[in-house]
């Protein structure tokens, strides 16, 4: 059922705005958009569409079409309350700090848990449409911001600013080349497919919960450098300078400050290897992003490690862990040809190692966030 006609059904009324917003797929700029870095990442075509209408008795009404019988209706929006699928909308609408009650139903598409953003995309999809509904005419970068409160002040997740920038500013055929600092953009053409390549995505079923703390113990391991080191942020520190003062640092804030200059400099030599169509270098640099999430940042897992060390062994060019780790999903950039071969010998090691059968989809960079 179309998600109006859902919405009519459940709350007796049409939705007065329908809107979705993407998912996410990272490239390259891995855990470095909450230290100022560049990231190129691109939405997909996955998304979460939500239709949302006004209602007059100040209370908050969320339904999800994957799970109808669950209705959370709460009358007031508190921080750090309530169920955290449902957190993510109520927090949107209460960084936004509007007025009133609302009606909202969600079609999530996004795999939860998959490291793509399905957080991001519910975020997102809700503040376009209230801007749009309320008439608040704030721009695409106030509403990153906006999403990115909602998740860190309410949601409770330190998360940085790329996946909400992505969802409401990605374009169709292009990576998003992000200055996570002042939030602008270039469009980094991305056509894979010309070169006789596909960037295949893995989700390996490990689903993660970045709530739990791994996640917020890294951000603070990488502000602890900064000011130790006296600097505003890592973003103003070369890989060099930075090697050069390991000595002020301890070995767990050296090593995930590591990972995050180094990383940033590997954003930059993407952008200019895809300039040149150059995808022997991009596939190299995808390489050594997973050799330091996994051993600097310490952010994988067994499952993201089997993916990625066998899609390499099948003949992919560059593989890794993509979002914020610990499950989720990689990717790999590999021949047309190879994909098939790389699906099996993934499906094919998984098995024998007991774990869950990963799934497997492609996704061309799409348009990001907007109101249907």
């Amino acid at each position: 059922m179309a998600i109006r006609e859902k919405y009519q059904e459940i709350f007796g009324s049409a939705p007065e705005v329908v809107a979705q917003a993407p998912g996410r797929v990272n490239l390259i700029g891995e855990h470095i958009d909450y230290t100022d870095g560049f990231v190129l990442p691109f939405a997909i075509s996955d998304v979460t569409t939500v239709a949302i209408g006004r209602r007059d008795d100040g209370k908050y009404s969320i339904v999800s079409m994957q799970r109808p019988q669950h209705k959370v209706v709460v009358d007031s929006l508190t921080p750090l309350s309530g169920e955290m699928w449902a957190r993510y909308v109520l927090g949107t609408i209460w960084s936004l700090g509007v007025e009133g009650g609302f009606n909202v139903l969600i079609d999530g598409r996004v795999p939860v848990g998959a490291g793509l953003s399905s957080s991001a995309a519910l975020e997102c999809s809700v503040a376009v449409a209230l801007n749009d509904l309320l008439g608040l005419g704030k721009s695409r970068e106030d509403l990153a911001r906006v999403t990115q409160r909602a998740e860190n002040d309410y949601v409770g997740m330190p998360c940085g600013i790329m996946d909400q920038s992505v969802s409401l500013m990605g374009h169709q055929g292009s990576a998003l080349l992000l200055d996570c600092r002042d939030l602008s953009t270039k469009d980094i053409p991305f056509d894979v497919a010309s070169a006789g390549l596909e960037l295949l995505i893995i989700d390996t079923q490990a689903h993660h919960a970045l709530v739990d703390g791994g996640y917020a113990e890294r951000r603070a391991s990488c502000e602890k450098a900064v000011e130790v080191l006296g600097i505003t942020s890592l973003r103003d520190i070369s890989v060099e300078d930075y090697v050069a003062r390991k000595a002020e640092l301890d070995p767990v804030t050296y090593i995930r400050g590591f990972h995050a200059v180094t990383e940033m400099k590997r954003v930059i030599d993407t952008v200019e290897a895809l300039a040149k169509d150059d995808f022997e270098t991009v596939g190299r640099l995808l390489n050594e992003s997973h050799r330091s999430l996994r051993d600097d940042y310490t952010v994988s897992c067994q499952e993201l490690d089997e993916a990625v060390d066998t899609a390499r062994a099948m003949g992919a060019m560059g593989a890794r862990m993509v979002g914020g780790g610990f499950g989720g999903s990689a990717i790999a950039l590999a021949k047309s040809t190879l994909i098939p071969t790389i699906k099996e010998g993934i499906t094919q090691s998984f098995s024998a190692r007991g774990f869950k059968a990963p799934r497997f989809f492609t996704s061309l960079p799409s348009e990001g966030a907007h109101v249907l």
